[in-house]
């Protein structure tokens, strides 16, 4: 295929053309040598009866009409029409002698005129016309005899049977020799050349018969007989040129829906089967030009054959007359080239070039799409990747290990025993120092290979920063002897410790990495590996403070602990009073015109001897204790009652409450968020849940089943940080949602960082895509701003428009939005306005 498929003849094309050849001979030598029976007064003689018969075969060829079809050319002629008058004026023995001569002569002058063809094509072209004739003479002398004979339905049925013979005969023949030369099935040539001929077969028919008439009731109205081939003539051209153009928009209809695809081998293989359809051509060339400078090829023939390689970069040149060339532009970026190769016989029309045109665009585009998805694929794992690995060591990071440890233990039996060992490098800072930060980087590149090649299948190891590593044992032996699971995290972190021991080369130094080992052991179902985490640091500090390299974690030391019971006792407290748990609204507007879109319900803590206390300060401690459900009503209440106060002022904008993935685990949630939205007579779509993606980490049946009802009922889901998880499409394609809040961190670094702006970008159009509403957390600056309108997002909400501002004023606020017009948009606020 690296060759132009069909340029030469191949053995089997000329091993058929042989035969052929052999048959039409035997087939004209064997006619001319039969008796002839004319008439002892024949005017006309047998010398110029065999030259009406050269002639009128030669004019049927010359009179004819062509089409593309299957990589070559089909030639509807007047051959039956000239058949059935030879037939009636000549001996049937002679016609295939008269049609050899006839066509080659005919077909020699239009080759010296026009086509250029080679003597062997102009034989093989005889060959199969007289080998057709011969079988149309044989099938019409058995059935009646038509020389100088009165037409009877009797003998019009048999020259019929002789014209369809020579129909079928001489599309047979075409079409095994186009299948031979292309190695495509015989059907498809087949098919087109009798589609193309059948009209004009019917019209050969009756014209024949018609000439066959009038000879012999009077031979003066011939006269009348090139009018009515004018006209005809004309006809089955408008015929065949409607069809051809019916069937060539349609078959470009098909060619670029075809196109798409995401991927470039998809499109380059879809382009080359839709050209290879639409143009019938030989063979099509689709040249890719990739990002990296390389060229790739696809080709492929009407054989069905495909192959695609790399080549070197394509000249600028004129093309070959048998070829339509076209660079694919994209704008004024060059994605390829598309290469179509005619049949040598049938040169481009105008309307193809223009059809070409047409194509290349669409194919370029298509190119050109399949290009950025694959980039964006690569912007999007690697910024995915880099989200949750740490670039020095490779190892995952501390959002990492957090996500991935808790789902990790929910896997778990509740008192299946873990342990987290949390490991610092001693001297750390004096290695920096000294060697330099190179040296430091190596130092840690060395303690992560080793704690790889120590860490066992089913344990976490991550890199949590600075000189910290932690490892997660999962597999933990659970024997009756309850302090087994100590014993085996003991001898698991002296084991670390000992191999991380042994003597290394860094900087051209040779030293010893000393690391001080934090242990704790706890049942699965007790804590969650951030209090994990909490604990094992307490355990690594008593360590170092201790001398020795490794520790337990010992709760009588831990202040913290006691601390958060604490917290947990006020808490109930507070749940009690009215004037402790506040909220804070901050309103999301509209980018276009300013106007609220929603807003977020926020909880703050004004705490009788701790101060002002931010979600960050006590959401975990709630989250992990019994007074979870009863702080998830008391928010809901307190929302649900500024939302009927909107209602009663007029302001239908609806409000957003952040719900824990573990109010998710309570089956009775829809029912007291009916209740509630049943109380305070608010609509449920005006109720705005905004879950994590961390949800679709569990795959428990009753968090589906919550988010289902809570669906069902009217309440509106939106995800809360997108793009921070691991799962982001696999939670959209889990859980219908209607709104995407796009994280501050992709929001502050989209300005410099590629990366991020391409996650927004990609956000913003999916969400279009999927009809969801997009929202842009913690927008702090007018570039941000502008930045977002640029990427497509609709709203946004941060510190540039609003801070979080107390129930008694957001009132007036959202009334003020709400009156602007698009062509009054309110002025953006400073950084401190409330």
């Amino acid at each position: 295929m690296d060759r132009p498929g069909g340029r030469g003849t191949s053995l089997g094309l000329h091993l058929l053309t042989a035969a052929v050849l052999c048959t039409a001979l035997v087939a004209a030598v064997v006619g001319l040598s039969l008796p002839v029976r004319l008439p002892a007064d024949d005017p006309l003689g047998g010398p110029v009866r065999f030259g009406i018969a050269v002639a009128a075969f030669a004019l049927s060829q010359l009179a004819r009409l062509r089409f593309r079809a299957a990589a070559g050319m089909v030639s509807v002629t007047w051959a039956e029409a000239a058949l059935i008058v030879c037939l009636y004026l000549v001996p049937p023995g002679w016609l295939p002698a008269a049609a050899m001569l006839g066509v080659a002569l005919a077909w020699t002058a239009m080759s010296i005129v026009d086509e250029g063809r080679t003597t062997w094509e102009v034989t093989r072209i005889a060959g199969a016309q007289t080998a057709a004739v011969a079988l149309a003479v044989a099938v019409t002398t058995a059935l009646g005899q038509p020389l100088l004979a009165p037409l009877t339905p009797a003998l019009v049925l048999a020259v019929t049977a002789g014209a369809v013979a020579y129909l079928l005969a001489g599309a047979a023949l075409g079409g095994v020799m186009l299948s031979v030369r292309h190695g495509m099935p015989i059907g498809r040539p087949l098919l087109a050349a009798l589609r193309g001929k059948l009209l004009m077969f019917v019209g050969n028919l009756v014209v024949g018969v018609l000439v066959v008439v009038l000879i012999e009731i009077d031979l003066r109205w011939l006269l009348l007989l090139p009018v009515l081939l004018w006209l005809l003539q004309q006809t089955y051209r408008q015929r065949l040129r409607d069809d051809r153009e019916r069937r060539t928009w349609r078959s470009f209809a098909e060619a670029t829906a075809a196109l798409n695809q995401l991927d470039e081998r998809g499109v380059a293989v879809a382009g080359v089967t839709g050209a290879l359809a639409l143009f019938e051509a030989e063979i099509v060339d689709v040249e890719v030009a990739r990002a990296d400078g390389r060229w790739w090829r696809y080709r492929g023939d009407p054989g069905g054959q495909l192959v695609d390689r790399e080549i070197p970069p394509p000249r600028d040149g004129a093309p070959d007359s048998e070829e339509l060339v076209r660079d694919l532009l994209v704008g004024d970026t060059r994605v390829g080239r598309l290469r179509v190769r005619l049949p040598r016989t049938a040169p481009s029309t105008g309307r193809e070039r223009d059809a070409l045109a047409a194509y290349a665009d669409a194919l370029a585009a298509a190119l050109h799409d399949a290009a950025t998805h694959r980039e964006l694929r690569l912007v999007t794992a690697r910024s995915s990747y880099e989200a949750v690995h740490d670039p020095l060591t490779g190892l995952v990071n501390r959002a990492a290990l957090l996500s991935q440890g808790d789902q990790a233990l929910r896997q778990l039996a509740h008192d299946h025993p873990v342990a987290l060992l949390l490991l610092d490098v001693d001297q750390f800072k004096e290695v920096n120092d000294t060697l330099g930060h190179a040296a430091g980087d190596q130092l840690l590149r060395l303690t992560a290979n080793r704690l790889s090649a120590l860490a066992r299948s089913g344990d976490l190891l991550a890199r949590l920063g600075g000189d910290e590593f932690a490892l997660l044992l999962t597999s933990v032996p659970v024997l009756d002897d309850h302090t087994a699971p100590m014993a085996y995290a003991l001898r698991q972190a002296r084991e670390v410790a000992e191999r991380l021991a042994a003597p290394a080369e860094v900087a051209g130094v040779r030293m010893s990495v000393e690391v001080s080992v934090g242990v704790v052991v706890a049942a699965a179902g007790s804590a969650d590996l951030t209090e994990l985490l909490r604990r094992a640091d307490i355990a690594m500090y008593q360590a170092k403070s201790g001398g020795g390299s490794v520790a337990t974690y010992d709760s009588a030391r831990d202040a913290a602990s006691t601390d958060q019971l604490a917290l947990l006792a006020e808490l109930r407290e507070a749940l009690q009073a009215d004037d402790q748990l506040v909220l804070v609204l901050q309103p999301a507007v509209d980018l276009a015109t300013g106007a609220p879109t929603g807003v977020e319900a926020l909880i703050r803590w004004r705490h009788p001897r701790r101060g002002l206390l931010s979600p960050a300060d006590f959401i975990r401690a709630v989250e992990n204790s019994d007074q979870l459900g009863s702080f998830t009503r008391y928010v809901l209440d307190k929302a649900l009652t500024v939302a009927a106060s909107w209602a009663r002022e007029g302001l239908d904008i609806p409000i957003s409450v952040n719900l824990s993935a573990r109010s998710l685990l309570d089956h009775r949630l829809p029912t007291e968020i009916a209740e509630a939205l049943c109380r305070h007579q608010v609509p449920a779509d005006r109720l705005v849940l905004e879950i994590t993606e961390t949800v679709v980490m569990s795959e428990l049946e009753v968090i589906d089943q919550v988010l289902t009802a809570l669906r069902e009922m009217g309440v509106q889901l939106a995800v809360d940080d997108f793009g921070t998880g691991f799962s982001s499409l696999s939670f959209l394609a889990r859980v219908a949602v209607d709104e995407l809040k796009v994280d501050r961190s992709f929001v502050l670094r989209m300005g410099d960082s590629p990366e991020a702006a391409a996650i927004v970008r990609y956000t913003v159009g999916m969400a279009h895509e999927l009809g969801l509403r997009v929202v842009a957390e913690g927008v702090e600056t007018a570039a941000q701003r502008s930045a977002l309108t640029e990427l497509g997002c609709t709203a946004a909400q941060g510190y540039h428009f609003f801070k979080p501002m107390p129930a008694d004023k957001i009132g007036a606020v959202l009334t003020s939005l709400a009156r602007q017009t698009p062509a009054n948009v309110l002025p953006l606020r400073a950084d401190g306005a409330s």
